[in-house]
């Protein structure tokens, strides 16, 4: 099911302007939605401080951000640390999720890094599903975990909405995240593959 529902596409032919530069990034597994740390519609860095991250600034010009269970990012830095109750956790749904952020000072186009170019309104609309992922405290802000574990330089942890699981994966977040934007998508899909093959 996952094959054949990941092999259906939405929006097809979308009416773009190159208005804005967004990027789907893959690990070979997990993806991200990568996007410009400020420009004139939204300034990530304000909601997301490069003083969050270990070595990040301003010359740090793009941000991806993914969406997965929280215990499975904290505790599985790499998948040799892979735990078989982290993996049932995650996959039942039961357990929390976070966003994984980091801070990028460049891009590079390739078989696991495609850029597309939307118009500055279906920016809007992929800037409004993503915040809305992030849980945020009584003043409206994003709320920072609280952990040593870093993937990269440039990244951080922040508390989410929502559960993962077996049929809610960070790549059927990453794909509604380009639905959001009438962006070329998959029906349904739990891996990144069906999503890296609409853009090839």
């Amino acid at each position: 099911m996952a094959f054949c529902l990941s092999r259906i596409t939405l929006n097809t032919n979308p009416t773009n302007k190159a208005d804005v530069a967004i990027y789907i990034l893959s690990n070979g597994i997990h993806t991200d939605i990568v996007m410009p740390a400020a420009n004139t519609t939204i300034d990530w860095t304000k909601k997301i401080p490069y003083s969050n991250t270990l070595k990040a600034d301003s010359t740090y010009q793009y941000l991806a951000i993914g969406w997965g269970d929280k215990k499975f990012y904290l505790e599985t830095p790499e998948f040799s640390d892979l735990k078989l109750a982290t993996a049932l956790r995650a996959i039942s749904g039961l357990s929390t999720s976070a966003m994984h952020v980091t801070y990028y000072p460049y891009m590079v186009e390739n078989k696991q890094c495609k850029k597309v170019m939307i118009s500055n309104a279906q920016y809007k609309k992929l800037i409004q599903y993503v915040s809305n992922s992030f849980l945020v405290d009584n003043s409206g802000n994003f709320i920072k975990v609280q952990t040593t574990i870093r993937y990269d330089d440039g990244d951080s942890f922040y508390e989410a909405k929502g559960s993962y699981s077996i049929f809610k994966t960070c790549n059927t977040w990453t794909n509604n995240a380009l639905k959001a934007c009438e962006q070329r998508s998959c029906l349904w899909t739990i891996f990144d593959t069906g999503i890296l093959l609409k853009y090839d």
